[in-house]
């Protein structure tokens, strides 16, 4: 376990990623209140919302008035998302809370691009391109790509390492064309195909075709395998991974309704703690947010955490002392 890192840093998604596929509706203030709340955990960087077709995403209809109402904290980088360039001027009005950074993202799988973005993969690569002199032109410069469905996908089936390689070596291509170095990649299994042999198989292929690359982990449990796969990663000393409290979310386009979506961030901080890996969160303050997201959304999330609670509560509320060890 020599590879596994000393510090690793959760992305919190759950606002964006949780309320986009909640039946809801969810009250402004209510977004409002478990951003606010997400910042008192000891998180560093939030995405808070997705700047996106309402008509395609209901439940971000309200994006403007969620990003301008919540209370931005100086330590946290705030972020959200969008495809297209109505979506970044939406996020540029906000430049003043919102940390508008570049990325050119597309999906590893065909399929899914339609169904998620209604464009073959070739639509969305020369949208990318469009997108890219939109960011350069108001001084953003693109050092990020995303691959989507980087594991498989639920309507064309396995996705190979090569394939994902292929697609980030054309993403990297295009931000070269354009004067520009992607210098991370995040990996998403937006559809739950992650498992420990499919993330080690994938993580290492990166790492031997652009060793220098950081890579970011966006991890699904919809089959259970995200944890698992977590901890397969973590040995491999990545240090970078996407989660959502209480296990919010899901891909509303992923073919699986009612389906869990990302690791809870609870979850994965507690196999952290428990590796001996420093997060910077507040555990037990976290699992109370992933508490006030089920109360918020009314109806239980996966996180086991919001049950159980924490080892650190549990030691501190024993009624009995433990018993000693056995003479061997």
């Amino acid at each position: 376990m020599s590879d596994v890192p000393k510090f690793v840093r959760l992305r919190e998604e759950g606002p964006r990623e949780g309320f986009q596929i909640e039946p809801g509706p969810i009250d402004t203030t209510d977004k409002i209140a478990l951003i606010d709340a997400l910042s008192r955990t000891g998180v560093k960087r939030i995405q808070i919302a997705s700047f996106v077709n309402p008509k395609a995403v209901p439940g971000w209809a309200d994006a403007e008035a969620v990003v301008h109402g919540f209370s931005a904290s100086e330590d946290v980088a705030y972020t959200a998302l969008w495809f297209s360039d109505s979506g970044l001027k939406r996020a540029l009005a906000f430049r003043d809370k919102l940390h508008v950074e570049g990325a050119l993202i597309v999906s590893a799988s065909d399929s899914f691009s339609r169904v998620n973005l209604n464009r073959s993969f070739d639509e969305h690569l020369a949208l990318m391109k469009k997108q890219m002199s939109s960011l350069q032109a108001n001084d953003i410069s693109v050092r990020a790509a995303g691959v989507m469905a980087a594991f498989g996908c639920n309507y064309s089936g396995d996705v190979g390492a090569q394939r994902v390689i292929d697609v980030t070596a054309a993403l990297m291509q295009v931000a070269e064309e354009g004067g520009e170095k992607i210098e991370q990649v995040t990996l998403a299994d937006s559809m739950g195909w992650c498992t420990p042999a499919r993330t080690e198989a994938l993580v290492g292929a990166i790492r031997n075709r652009w060793p220098e690359l950081q890579i970011v982990l966006h991890l699904h449990d919809t089959r259970g395998m995200g944890i698992a796969s977590a901890h397969a990663a973590l040995k491999m000393g990545i240090a970078d991974f996407d989660s959502t409290v209480g296990g919010l979310g899901g891909c509303p386009f992923a073919g699986r309704p009612g389906a869990t979506g990302n690791i809870a961030t609870e979850e994965l901080a507690l196999l952290c703690e428990e590796m001996g890996i420093s997060t910077g969160i507040d555990l037990d303050a976290l699992i109370d947010v992933a508490r006030m997201a089920e109360r918020l959304v009314g109806h239980p999330l996966p996180s086991t955490l919001t049950r159980a609670g924490s080892f650190a509560s549990c030691r501190r509320n024993m009624t009995t002392q433990p018993l000693p060890d056995l003479p061997v």
